[in-house]
């Protein structure tokens, strides 16, 4: 019996799923004592900019109160500060600090050495087919979630 479209998608979104499920339980195995609520908000800060903290708040689906306390814990490690915005005196804009970029580094450069370290265990005929898989998929799954269609 042949698939249907619809069912060949619910195949792929759950390979995708199993994949990225898969290797987020594995690096955040090691969490260096951070929660992902924190790491989230660092990289969306890195990756943002200077960001009010309602927008950041909204942005990770988290309570307002409960993003002020995580930006206090941010700021007394120097991981995060914050400022008056200038457009609008009212405004508290939030932003990584050197420090907190520093820290997402190491943690990326612990992650890409943990799946390294996965990678050396295989055949090297698995990593290349995984390699040659990466360059076809990854730009395909960045225009996705960018929300592209095909061009």
């Amino acid at each position: 019996m042949d698939e249907t479209p619809e069912e060949g998608l619910q195949d792929v979104a759950a390979e995708l799923n199993e994949l990225a499920t898969g290797l987020v339980r594995h690096l955040l195995s090691d969490r260096q004592g951070m929660s992902l609520t924190t790491v989230a908000a660092l990289g969306r800060l890195e990756q943002e900019g200077p960001i009010r903290l309602t927008a950041l708040a909204a942005a990770e689906g988290i309570a307002q109160p409960s993003m002020t306390a995580l930006v206090q814990r941010l700021e007394r490690q120097n991981l995060a500060s914050r400022s008056t915005d200038p457009a609008d005196g009212r405004v508290c804009l939030v932003a990584v600090t050197d420090a907190g970029r520093e820290l997402l580094a190491e943690r990326h450069r612990a992650q890409r050495a943990r799946v390294a370290g996965l990678l050396a265990a295989l055949p090297e005929q698995d990593v290349q087919a995984l390699s040659e898989a990466m360059h076809t998929a990854l730009p395909i799954v960045r225009r996705m979630l960018r929300g592209e269609s095909a061009s």
